[in-house]
């Protein structure tokens, strides 16, 4: 039996392209593996600790070689189980919208609170950095209101995809597979939606060989 973690990173719920084809995907996904455990984390409903200053600290005394004050340990306690249940995870499912051209700002703090130096990536002079989560498969489905499509003008201005393939990449993961909902807005609401269920059908397909 596996298990596989659900990121939601959309407020939207049922008006959420990012999150209907997330959904698409894990009902085919669970219908072939029963046996397999869903975990989902509800990133706009999870009560995530602040990466505040207590946090950083503690962050940069691991870093430095140096011990956590009681505060510091208290807070770091949060971060690490958070990223316990992240880590215990076999395969992983995110959905996101595109937010200014980016991620969400709930999800961007989740990503500042799990990716942290001997939990989710290491240092050593010989290799430089390296992921500590390895061997799992990822998939995002990633909701855009307008187009980017590689080597156009416009692909300059795509910060989600790009930069959730590095983060993730950056934590060990080689097996990352996308799709892409757009355009959402930009075409109007028949466009939207016949790119919605293409992508469902797509996520429904890509399910079967995760």
């Amino acid at each position: 039996m596996s298990s596989l973690l659900y990121i939601k990173a959309s407020p939207r719920g049922p008006r959420s392209h990012s999150l209907a084809v997330a959904e698409a995907f894990l009902e085919e996904y669970l219908t072939l593996h029963p046996q397999d455990a869903l975990i989902t984390q509800d990133l706009f409903a999870m009560d995530l600790p602040p990466f505040d200053g207590l946090r950083l600290n503690a962050k940069y005394n691991i870093l430095h070689g140096e011990p956590h004050n009681t505060a510091e340990q208290a807070a770091w306690q949060e971060v690490e189980a958070l990223i316990r249940v992240f880590k215990g995870a076999d395969k992983y499912v995110l959905a996101t919208p595109m937010w200014n051209f980016s991620i969400p700002y709930r999800l961007k703090q989740y990503l500042d609170l799990i990716v942290q130096p001997t939990l989710t990536f290491g240092y050593s002079a010989e290799q430089g950095y390296f992921g500590l989560v390895t061997g799992k498969p990822l998939f995002i489905a990633a909701a855009r209101g307008g187009q980017y499509p590689p080597g156009t003008p416009a692909a300059a201005a795509d910060f989600q995809v790009p930069y959730l393939e590095f983060i993730f990449r950056f934590m060990g993961f080689t097996d990352i597979r996308v799709i892409k909902v757009e355009p959402t807005l930009e075409g109007g609401p028949e466009v939207a939606k016949a790119q919605r269920e293409a992508a469902m059908a797509q996520a429904r397909e890509l399910a079967r060989s995760f």
